[in-house]
């Protein structure tokens, strides 16, 4: 009995510093793993895989040199016994401890791993639509969850700048509908108090009110088309049609309502253009419309018509007053003015550029736009012939 509690006692001593000698080496080697995995790109399932293989492997050599040194000792000093029953509770003991720290240690390392869920949980939970300005950090090596939190800011980015957008897109409308609003308001008011007897008045309230309404009627129009192209539900129904006669159609009409300009064509080239023929004389007309706007009486108006290679260019120039290079990145901005100090009927509601715009990129088309103040302006339209 002295022998087997001395060979037990002796097992004890040797599982203890075996458990001191993991600890120990399962540190050093958890900093050089992480210092490895910090510079390198690994999945977490191989990095969790990785330190379970570590972990058993350590495990596995220390017990066995344990189990080594034991037998060799008990060799030396010629106990006799049952061996068997000896190396079946050291295996025993060994798998159990051996299970224990995988166990502890696997759980630890899973832990640490997947931590960074928790961080964007609780993040994800913050955020709300008065909150948009929060955003994921996942700190640590680079994995899926980096992948994925790097994903989901930039999904937060598009979706600020969407209702930073759209709030605007609100506030800048609700302005313009509140200037016909109030001055339909006022002459109602006028012709209730005076209008009734004095036929000047009446008169004038009267042409006053047709033309807000009819401002407010265009400016709804544009909202709901531009609602519409933001849904992308706006329809685009493109057929071939004679470029030429648009251009030719465009500019007789154009000098019927305006006799104060010279509208001018010096080619116009015949072709064939594959696009949606209303919404393509939609946009040249609001180019048109602009200049006549911004050019002075007497001024000239030029609209060319051209094939290269396989693109239609449409040219649209002026002698107006011209766009500042400040004003030149934003003209096609929603709302926006380059001359602050013009009135609304003659400045326009600020969306007939941005209207434009949508039309010729979603005929995978291209502006460019060039400007000299008191020179004037030139709009290069470039569309795909089919």
């Amino acid at each position: 009995m002295s022998k087997i509690r001395y060979i037990f006692n002796t097992l004890l001593k040797a599982i203890k510093f075996s458990l001191f000698a993991i600890k120990f080496l399962c540190k050093i080697i958890s900093k050089i793993f992480e210092s490895i995995l910090e510079k390198l790109r690994f999945s977490i399932t191989f990095k969790i895989t990785v330190a379970y293989v570590l972990t058993f492997l350590t495990v596995f050599f220390l017990m066995s040199g344990t189990i080594l040194i034991s037998f060799k000792y008990y060799i030396d000093n010629g106990i006799n016994g049952d061996y068997l029953s000896i190396l079946g509770t050291i295996l025993i003991v060994c798998n159990i401890t051996g299970l224990v720290i995988i166990a502890v240690i696997g759980a630890r390392a899973s832990k640490k791993f997947l931590s960074p869920v928790d961080t964007m949980t609780k993040t994800v939970k913050e955020i709300s639509i008065n909150a948009l300005d929060k955003r994921l950090d996942v700190k640590g090596s680079k994995n899926e969850l980096k992948d994925l939190a790097k994903t989901f800011n930039e999904m937060l980015d598009r979706i600020e700048i969407s209702v930073e957008q759209q709030n605007q897109f609100v506030s800048d409308a609700s302005h313009e509908l509140r200037t016909p609003i109030s001055v339909i308001q006022g002459y109602a008011n006028l012709l209730d108090r005076w209008g009734k007897d004095d036929k000047e008045v009446l008169q004038e309230s009267i042409s006053s009110i047709k033309s807000e309404a009819e401002n407010m009627k265009e400016l709804v129009e544009k909202l709901l088309f531009l609602a519409r192209s933001d849904k992308h539900t706006q329809k685009i129904e493109k057929q071939p049609f004679m470029m030429d006669e648009l251009i030719e159609e465009i500019l007789r009409e154009t000098k019927l309502i305006d006799i104060s300009h010279h509208i001018e064509s010096d080619y116009n080239e015949k072709f064939t253009l594959f696009a949606d023929r209303k919404l393509v004389k939609e946009a040249l007309r609001i180019f048109i419309d602009n200049s006549i706007k911004y050019t002075p009486e007497e001024g000239t108006i030029k609209v060319d018509s051209y094939v290269k290679s396989t693109t239609a260019v449409v040219t649209i120039g002026d002698t107006g007053i011209g766009i500042s290079e400040n004003d030149l990145p934003n003209i096609f901005n929603r709302f926006y003015r380059a001359d602050k100090s013009r009135t609304k009927s003659s400045g326009g509601t600020g969306l007939g550029l941005s209207i434009a715009k949508w039309i010729i990129e979603n005929h995978n088309g291209k502006i460019d736009v060039w400007s000299k103040i008191d020179i004037g302006t030139v709009i290069r339209i470039e569309l795909p012939l089919r």
